[in-house]
C-alpha cells in the first residue's frame, strides 16, 4: 500500500537530525527506530573505542566491530569526539547547532559533568529536545543504581514470576527493560517533537529500565492489586484466562489460546471431548484458572496422540489459535511469513560484507522506513561533519 497519490512520500522523519550520545543497547535501540523512520542519526563515539558493543559484546566475524554492534546502529552516521577535550565540546556544540535531538544514555549527572548536559545544549539551541535513558531514574533512591537490564528485571518484580513453578529466578531472555526503554523514550521523543510544533518550545524527557520493565508488568500488578498476593511464575500459561499455554503433542508442544468462552468450547469439540465443556472444575475462566495444572493435564493426554503441525492445522481450521514453537533458526531462514513481512534484511557493509539484521515492524505506508545502510565504521563520517580547528577570524585552518 501506498500514499493516497500512488507514490510514497519521504520517509515520516526526514529533516529531523538525531545526535545519539548512548551505547549498548536502550538508547541504540531508540535512535535505530528513529533512523528507519528517517531520522540522520549521528553517533558521537568515543574516538579511543567508539560504544561499548563494538568490540566487547558478543560475536566478531570479520572486522573488530560485533555483531551486537551492527544490529543496532543501522542507517545511523558516526563521528569520533572527545567530549572531555575543550575541542571535542566545540564540535559536539556546533552539531547541537543543527540538531533536532539529542539522546543519551550516561548514569545520572555523567552528561552535566561532561558539560554535554540539557541546560548546556538547550542554551545552545533552545529548541532542542534532550532525551535521558538511565537505569532508575534522574531521581529516586536508586538513581545512582548501574544500568542493566538484569538488575531491572529483578529489581521490578519480573524475575519473580518468570520460569517454571518452583524453580530458580529466571530472567526474560529478551531484554525487556533496555529495549523497552528504547521504545518508551522513542514515543517520548516523537511525542516532544509534536508538541514543539504546536508551541514552538522544546523540552526534556527521561525514561529508564526501572520504570520500562514495571510499566510492561501489566497483568501482574492486576493480579496483586486484585488478590493480594504476590504473583506466581506460571511458565507458559496466562494469568487471566486458561488455557492460553504451551502443551505438549507427540513429537513437541503447541501454543493454544482458548481464552474465552467461544474458544473454549471450540477447542473441546476440535479435541473431540465435549465432556470437558460441561465439567464443573473448567465450567468457567475462573474454575479453569484455578484448576489450571488438571486443565493441561487432560488436554495433553487428549494432544499426545498427534503432531503439532497436525493440531496446528486441525485447531486453526476450527477457529481456535494455535501455533508451533519455533527456534529462530527456522524463524530466521524458513518462514515465509518473515520474509513475506520484509522482517530480514540484508546491509553491504565495508569490512564484514552482507549483513543480515532484522527488518522494521514499523509498517508506515505512506512514509515508509527504510533500511538503507550498515552500521558505520567509527569515525567513519568525520570528514562530513567535523570542521577543524578554526582561527580568531572564523576560517577554517
Amino acid at each position: 500500500m501506498n500514499a493516497t497519490d500512488g507514490s510514497p512520500r519521504a520517509s515520516a522523519l526526514d529533516g529531523i537530525r538525531v545526535l545519539d550520545l548512548t551505547q549498548v543497547m536502550s538508547g541504540p535501540f531508540c535512535t535505530m527506530m528513529l533512523a528507519d523512520c528517517g531520522a540522520d542519526v549521528i553517533k558521537v563515539e568515543n574516538p579511543a573505542h567508539g560504544d561499548q558493543t563494538r568490540k566487547s559484546w558478543g560475536y566478531s566475524v570479520v572486522g573488530d566491530d560485533s555483531r551486537a554492534f551492527l544490529s543496532l546502529n543501522r542507517n545511523k552516521r558516526s563521528v569520533r569526539i572527545d567530549l572531555k577535550s575543550a575541542d571535542g565540546l566545540r564540535q559536539f556544540f556546533e552539531l547541537v547547532e543543527t540538531a533536532d535531538v539529542v539522546i543519551e544514555n550516561f548514569r545520572p549527572g555523567v552528561a552535566a559533568r561532561l558539560g554535554v548536559g540539557y541546560d548546556a545544549v538547550r542554551a545552545a539551541n533552545p529548541l532542542i529536545v534532550y532525551a535521558s535513558i538511565s537505569g532508575f531514574g534522574q531521581s529516586g533512591p536508586y538513581s545512582s543504581y548501574p544500568g542493566y537490564d538484569l538488575i531491572a528485571q529483578a529489581m521490578t518484580g519480573v524475575m519473580s514470576v518468570m520460569g517454571e513453578p518452583g524453580g530458580r529466578p529466571m530472567k526474560s531472555a529478551i531484554p525487556i527493560a533496555d529495549l523497552g526503554a528504547g521504545m518508551f523514550c522513542t514515543i517520548g521523543v516523537l511525542s516532544a517533537l509534536r508538541a514543539r510544533d504546536r508551541d514552538g518550545e522544546g523540552q526534556y524527557l527521561e525514561t529508564s529500565l526501572f520504570e520500562s520493565a514495571l510499566a510492561m508488568s501489566v497483568w501482574e500488578s492486576t493480579e496483586f492489586w486484585s488478590t493480594g498476593e504476590s504473583p506466581e511464575p506460571l511458565g507458559s500459561a496466562n494469568r487471566m484466562s486458561a488455557p492460553y499455554q504451551a502443551l505438549k503433542t507427540a513429537d513437541g508442544y503447541v501454543t493454544v489460546g482458548a481464552n474465552n468462552e467461544k474458544l473454549w468450547r471450540l477447542l473441546c469439540n476440535a479435541l473431540d471431548a465435549p465432556y470437558l465443556i460441561r465439567d464443573q472444575r473448567y465450567i468457567d475462566n475462573n474454575a479453569r484458572m484455578d484448576h489450571r495444572d488438571e486443565l493441561a493435564a487432560d488436554l495433553e493426554a487428549l494432544l499426545i496422540g498427534r503432531t503439532t503441525d497436525e493440531w496446528v492445522e486441525t485447531l486453526l481450521a476450527t477457529g481456535v489459535p494455535a501455533g508451533a514453537i519455533r527456534d529462530y533458526k527456522y524463524v530466521l531462514t524458513r518462514d515465509e511469513h518473515v520474509r513475506a513481512r520484509d522482517m530480514v534484511a540484508t546491509l553491504k557493509h565495508p569490512v564484514e560484507g552482507d549483513v543480515a539484521v532484522l527488518g522494521s515492524p514499523i509498517k508506515l505506508y505512506g512514509t515508509p522506513t527504510t533500511i538503507r545502510t550498515a552500521a558505520p565504521l567509527l569515525g567513519q563520517d568525520d570528514d562530513d561533519l567535523l570542521k577543524g580547528e578554526r582561527d580568531d577570524a572564523g576560517g577554517a585552518l
